[in-house]
């Protein structure tokens, strides 16, 4: 089986019925639960954008963001191990699980720094992170996120295709229900020793694979 090619459900490891490992109950800069509760009106989406290391300390220097945790979704194994992610074998991206106040942090401009943060052309690979694990992949939660994900999407491939890119690759799927073209799924925590990985290890592996291709806004 190989890493760059989507596993089958037949095919795709067993998995559990409960995590195999603690998670830690709050996050290690914010302060805030790590699964919740959160206040009023704070919106959930699930973000993949390659390593998920990198890509959560982004977010959570975001202003406008309540917490952040790495994770595994939009694939078939439940409650799966990172060694096991990283097979191939249960179909998940390494994902970013974003709690965010909208009143703060819009959604199309929290969409807007999901897109300038990676190139989302690459497939099944970001620079040198090859394996379907580093897809491009949005999970929405609210149908005002998916507008503004296919909203987004539109206009950042216009801005990349004068940039000289192709066409992006990212998959748009509703988060939770069961994992097919249309839902993507649970979202599962990661180990404890992913979760805001370059705060606890600052000189840690943080690739950049922007493209350095700024991304309008709607409207």
């Amino acid at each position: 089986m190989l890493r760059s090619q989507m596993v089958t459900p037949d095919r795709a490891l067993a998995g559990r019925d409960a995590s195999p490992f603690a998670v830690p109950a709050t996050h290690a800069v914010l302060g805030t639960p790590l699964a919740g509760p959160w206040p009023e009106g704070t919106a959930v989406i699930h973000l993949a954008l390659g390593c998920f290391w990198g890509a959560e300390k982004a977010f959570w220097q975001t202003p406008g963001v309540v917490t952040t945790a790495a994770g595994y979704q939009g694939g078939y194994t439940p409650f799966p191990t990172y060694e096991e992610v990283c097979t191939g074998l249960t179909g998940h991206a390494e994902t970013v699980l974003v709690a965010y106040d909208p009143a703060v942090l819009p959604h199309a401009e929290l969409l807007a720094t999901f897109w300038m943060l990676h190139d989302p052309t690459q497939g099944f690979r970001q620079g040198n992170d090859v394996g379907t694990q580093y897809r491009s992949a949005i999970y929405w939660t609210t149908p005002e996120q998916e507008a503004a994900a296919r909203a987004t999407r539109e206009l950042y491939q216009g801005e990349l295709r004068r940039a000289g890119y192709g066409d992006v690759t990212t998959e748009i799927r509703r988060a939770g229900g069961t994992p097919g073209p249309d839902a993507a799924g649970p979202f599962y925590y990661a180990e404890a020793y992913h979760q805001q990985y370059l705060h606890k290890v600052p000189h840690g592996y943080c690739p950049v694979h922007s493209t350095g291709v700024a991304c309008p806004l709607p409207g």
